[in-house]
């Protein structure tokens, strides 16, 4: 009998470490072993690895896969091109921005992790479209790839945008990969420090990590040798891992993140989304097996 959690697979040792015949060997000849190595060994091999190309698949899934519900920011999208269909187009600001009235509208109706309805209002009564970042850089995003445009003081759709409201697979195959690997991410957290690194080593690293469960701490500490938290004197560290790496994933709604708050005490459990292993094509999928329990 096979049981399975989260993506259904076990992990297969404890640290990842990438094997290469020579520095220059193209990306999809790469070979990926598992096994037990040292804090310093991992950091060696990960040092090496950050400015090679990213090589991630996004299989394409059909329109009506239920999985795509986990992805905040395609709900957000489908959401603002289905409501300018609606009503024809949405009023901007003198700077471009939307106006309060769909900004709350977008608030009530998003159900954004960590920034709901209840929240948002709770301490402003009016908010803009820079008080809520999903929004805006939802905006910049439907502006970007063409599916709205800006004419005469409103946003309207593209042909393109109307073709997408309807067809959340493929919008999703267009929005997502280039929100993950085009976007500074860094232009919308807190700070504008970046995390050492880049996509291809983080999501195949979180694949094993995170196969059944982890927490932020860990994978830092996985990544970048030393056990930073929140509380500790590499919280701008975590801070910058957290807003231009886990965050962008869980709006994509690859990951799904639980907060303990306590006096002194933050723990962010992390978990890939059934979404993860449906869309994500990545090297270390083969290194995944599935839980069996006797």
């Amino acid at each position: 009998m096979t049981l399975t959690a989260h993506c259904g697979h076990q992990l297969d040792g404890r640290a990842l470490r990438r094997s290469f015949t020579g520095p220059d060997i193209h990306p999809s000849r790469r070979n990926f072993v598992y096994q037990s190595v040292s804090s310093a060994d991992i950091m060696e091999m990960l040092h090496g690895l950050w400015q090679h190309p990213v090589m991630i698949e996004f299989r394409l899934v059909a329109d009506d896969h239920p999985e795509l519900a986990l992805s905040p920011l395609l709900r957000g999208a489908l959401l603002t091109l289905q409501y300018t269909q609606e009503h024809g187009s949405i009023g901007l600001t003198k700077t471009k921005a939307f106006k309060r009235t769909f900004v709350h509208w977008a608030v009530e109706h998003f159900d954004w992790p960590g920034k709901g309805a209840e929240e948002m209002f709770r301490y402003n009564k009016v908010i803009n479209e820079f008080e809520f970042p999903p929004l805006e850089i939802l905006h910049f995003l439907l502006i970007s790839l063409r599916l709205g445009r800006h004419f005469k003081g409103e946003f309207r759709l593209t042909k393109r945008g109307a073709d997408l409201a309807q067809a959340p697979g493929r919008l999703f195959a267009e929005l997502i990969p280039y929100f993950l690997l085009q976007i500074d991410h860094t232009s919308y957290a807190r700070f504008d420090s970046r995390p050492f690194g880049n996509w291809d080593v983080w999501v195949n690293v979180i694949n094993v990590e995170a196969d059944h469960g982890t927490t932020e701490a860990a994978l830092f500490k996985t990544f970048y040798g030393e056990p930073q938290d929140w509380h500790t004197s590499g919280w701008r560290e975590m801070a910058a891992f957290s807003s231009c790496v886990l965050r962008p994933l869980e709006w994509a709604g690859f990951l799904i993140e639980s907060r303990e708050d306590g006096p002194g005490n933050h723990v962010c459990h992390v978990f890939k989304s059934p979404l993860w292993c449906s869309v994500l094509k990545l090297d270390t999928n083969d290194m995944l097996r599935p839980i069996s329990v006797q």
